[in-house]
């Protein structure tokens, strides 16, 4: 009997269109993951539209929940997926701004961060959480560092302001793990990788990572450099075929529309399962 590993997912969730849960169920389940998901919010759509209504789960709503879970004895996991990848803010042109309140900062750094076992920071938020600013591939690695002392052993900054050799339409992203040997050793893996930019915003591509690293470092639980290659090469198909298909609908020289920019998420089903590698990571 095959081993059954099962993941509970605590994400936002939208009726239409792919985001939070939405965006992370199909692939873990396409992965051969079992998800429990629990719908911190719950909207029409995601908030990139003009318009959305829904309602958003309080603590004890949340905790009601889970001790239905609790009292019928389903309530054991191999992993937790949260919305706390973490999702604290963003550059936009240069400059960084929060999505959340400055004073939850410290909630993230002293409570949230020390119990992840993997996080997927931007570099705004790795700067944010580790106090530092990043200017070089060495400062992101330090950073990186902190991070691990703080409780993660995976560490994958998923996009940065680095320049990259290949020119300013590639996005260098980069990854640290620490695993340890059977004599207490402690090794560290870093990788580094360029992506070519998608002119384009789409909305659920931090969710969909998060969900695809952690099936793929399930998979290759020493190997970050195959974990990322396949998240990473995943992603860019599913994006490439969601903005042929957008621009495809919006017609010529038109700006497609949030609708237009869903994922293509169903359509991508075995670019998730098996991605062809397409972007290859550099072990530093």
């Amino acid at each position: 009997m095959e081993e059954e590993c099962r993941v509970l997912s605590i994400q936002s969730h939208v009726v239409r269109g792919y985001v939070g849960n939405r965006a992370a169920t199909f692939p873990l389940q396409v992965l051969g993951f079992e998800v429990d998901a629990v719908n911190s919010v719950q909207f029409s759509n995601h908030t990139g539209y003009s318009h959305w209504k829904g309602q958003v789960l309080n603590s004890d709503e949340l905790h009601e929940l889970y001790d239905g879970l609790k009292l019928n004895d389903v309530n054991k996991y191999d992993y937790v997926l949260t919305v706390c990848d973490p999702v604290m803010g963003d550059k936009w042109n240069g400059d960084g701004s929060m999505y959340v309140p400055e004073d939850l900062l410290p909630v993230y750094r002293e409570k949230i961060v020390p119990v992840a076992d993997i996080i997927t920071p931007n570099q705004f938020e790795a700067e944010l959480l580790s106090g530092r600013k990043i200017h070089s591939q060495e400062e992101a690695l330090e950073v990186m560092d902190v991070l691990h002392s703080m409780g993660p052993d995976t560490v994958v900054i998923t996009s940065s302001d680095l320049p990259s050799p290949r020119g300013s339409n590639y996005l260098i992203a980069l990854g640290s793990q620490r695993t340890r040997t059977p004599d207490g050793s402690v090794v560290t893996q870093r990788i580094r990788m360029e992506m070519r930019k998608v002119d384009a915003v789409f909305v659920g591509t931090g969710d969909l990572f998060a969900a695809m690293l952690l099936a793929w470092t399930h998979k290759h639980p020493n190997n970050l450099k195959v974990a990322c290659e396949k998240t990473v090469s995943a992603m860019h198909h599913v994006l490439q075929r969601t903005i042929k298909c957008a621009k495809a609908r919006a017609g010529e020289g038109l700006k497609p529309s949030p609708a237009q920019l869903e994922l293509r998420m169903v359509q991508s089903k075995k670019d998730i399962e098996n991605p062809e590698i397409v972007v290859q990571a550099t072990v530093l």
